[in-house]
């Protein structure tokens, strides 16, 4: 087939195969120069693999066939030596990883990784140049103080600065075609954003073609023009993104848009998921409609709160709180540095009541955590968690509390136990000292357990690397609730979960925390999640609440000008249609 004269890259037939299986079905992809594409699909759908094999990286064991022409270079690149894709790499082709801190050196200074892109390929005319032309890059990438930064090891830069830096790496030498897997995953939302902003101004200004690889379909909506859906390895469907979200033709790609809505409920008020897409109806590009979805949102949730709050007494009270560290001394002549990480803060959560708790990271959110899971002690202030202050109490009442205060955390493979069964990591919590259960019982009670979170009761006998991220996050829910506590404090816990993965956590959450009666503390920095689950909401910033309402309220009119950024900065599908017509 021969590709038109402004075409960048031409993939067609592409599989890609272990010994056991193929990964990548038949994957065709043809692109203009600085066309911005969008692959999307959940963990295992085949996005990742199919941008190795482009880059020539797969690992070993691995087969691609087929054919991939790219502009400038003669053949098939499936079949190019090393040698070959070693020149293209960084030069022609360049990619921006997940996860900056594996993939930046970390015994090279920031501005001597950009250097080396550019020595390597010979762009340059010596290593003085480069140097000064890294500069030019970290300044290009909008880092505060690029030379400063240049000299920084990739330890001392945040996580939205090392990702500059791996952008001014990519586009250093100026490519043809950037690659991004999941660039922004990990970062703040207000840092999402701005890094977000930042690749699509490049992009534009020096007609780079983008391939977008990623599960946040807001943020295809808000980068790309065209769009391909990946499951199981396959495309099944592609074209314009506003047509295809909008008008999904493949019951997949609904699924999809169904689940990452969460400005859309069903009938009961819960989230769509791919099971249950059926009914949804797809965002419009008529902000009348959309105002109308908006509207009904906001009336539904408003009304859940008013319920939930109405004369409850505080399950949870904390006054004046505060969390001083001492860093340890760096210097023999100057006293160690206190760090504030919660610098006096006050709130009350009602019971039954469900309280979001935003903030950017540094924000005090995890401290504030520890302490009321009696697993830090704070400077001064009081926390009192039904009915047990906190602040100095000896084991025994943190026993007591820890029995009435369960945490679900954010990873889950980190947080349970891969050498224990499902049974014995859920009934763990039982085998405090004053309960009683008896084994049998201890083992109805993991069967009923598993079968609140969804899951059939033969997991029991399994362990954890058996199941997939959402199924572990239930495992963490049932080990949460097996001992009924007041109160579940949520960290993160659907922040690393797939879009339609998450749903499916998230109306669990809501039915557990009704059926059981719950107090629910809902630790998240994504402030969409919060709209959905909670009735108030409590900002933090620098250790300090900024801004506490009625989650609908502080939505809506918000007081502060940093809760304003944090909303202005987060992505939904159906604002990021609006704004891209």
């Amino acid at each position: 087939m021969t590709n038109a004269p402004d075409t960048l890259l031409a993939v067609d037939g592409l599989n890609v195969r272990t010994r056991h299986r193929t990964l990548v079905h038949d994957f065709s992809l043809h692109m203009q120069k600085g066309e911005r594409i969008g692959l999307i699909g959940e963990s295992g759908s085949g996005k990742s693999m199919t941008t190795t094999a482009l880059l020539g990286l797969l690992p070993n064991g691995v087969t691609a066939d087929g054919s991939i022409a790219f502009d400038g270079h003669e053949g098939n690149l499936l079949e190019a030596s090393e040698r070959e894709l070693m020149k293209i790499r960084g030069r022609d082709m360049a990619m921006v990883f997940q996860e900056p801190l594996t993939a930046l050196n970390p015994l090279m200074r920031a501005g001597d990784q950009v250097a080396e892109i550019m020595t390597q390929h010979g762009l340059v005319a010596n290593k003085a140049e480069a140097r000064r032309r890294a500069i030019e890059m970290l300044d290009a990438v909008k880092l505060p103080d690029p030379a400063e930064a240049a000299r920084a090891y990739p330890h001392q830069l945040s996580g939205g600065q090392r990702q500059r830096v791996m952008l001014a790496m990519a586009l250093a030498n100026d490519p043809a075609l950037l690659l991004c897997d999941e660039p922004t995953t990990a970062l703040d939302v207000t840092v999402q954003r701005q890094v977000l902003d930042l690749i699509l101004e490049l992009v534009k200004q020096r007609g780079t073609g983008l391939l977008f690889i990623t599960h946040d379909l807001a943020v295809v909506a808000n980068m790309c023009t065209r769009v391909l859906v990946m499951n199981d390895g396959k495309i099944v469907e592609e074209g314009p993104t506003d047509e295809i979200f909008t008008r999904p033709q493949h019951p997949y790609t609904r699924g999809l848009l169904a689940a990452s809505d969460l400005e859309a409920t069903d009938a009961d008020g819960r989230l769509f998921t791919v099971a249950s897409a059926r009914d949804y109806v797809p965002p419009t590009v008529d902000p009348a409609a959309d105002a109308a979805v908006d509207r009904a949102a906001g009336a539904h949730a408003a009304g859940g709160s008013a319920a939930s709050a109405h004369a409850a007494e505080p399950v949870m009270r904390v006054t004046d709180l505060v969390r001083t560290y001492t860093r340890g001394k760096t210097s023999l002549f100057k006293p160690a540095t206190e760090v504030h990480a919660l610098k006096g803060i006050s709130f009350e959560v009602p019971r039954g009541g469900r309280l979001g708790v935003v903030g950017e990271s540094g924000s005090g959110k995890s401290t504030l955590l520890r302490i009321l899971a009696g697993l830090d002690q704070p400077t001064s202030g009081s926390a009192v968690v039904v009915g047990n202050e906190v602040a100095g109490a000896k084991e025994a009442q943190l026993r007591e509390l820890r029995q009435q205060l369960q945490i679900v955390f954010q990873d889950p493979m980190g947080s349970l136990d891969p050498r224990m069964t499902v049974e014995q990591i859920i009934s763990e919590p039982l085998l405090v000292r004053g309960r009683t259960e008896a084994a049998a019982k201890r083992s109805q009670m993991v069967a009923e357990m598993l079968e609140a979170v969804g899951l059939p009761a033969s997991s029991a006998s399994r362990y954890p690397h058996e199941f997939s991220g959402g199924q572990r996050q239930r495992i963490s829910i049932a080990r949460a609730l097996i001992c009924r506590p007041a109160v579940v404090v949520a960290d993160e816990p659907v922040s690393a979960l797939d879009v339609s993965v998450r749903a499916q956590v998230l109306n669990l959450l809501a039915d557990l925390v009704d059926e059981y009666g719950l107090t629910l503390v809902f630790v998240s920095h994504d402030l969409n999640v919060v709209r959905h689950l909670c009735d108030s909401v409590i900002v933090m910033q620098s250790g300090e609440i900024v801004e506490a309402g009625d989650t609908e309220t502080v939505y809506r009119h918000p007081q502060h000008p940093y809760t304003q950024r944090l909303i202005d900065s987060s992505l939904t599908l159906r604002q990021e249609l609006l704004t891209s017509q």
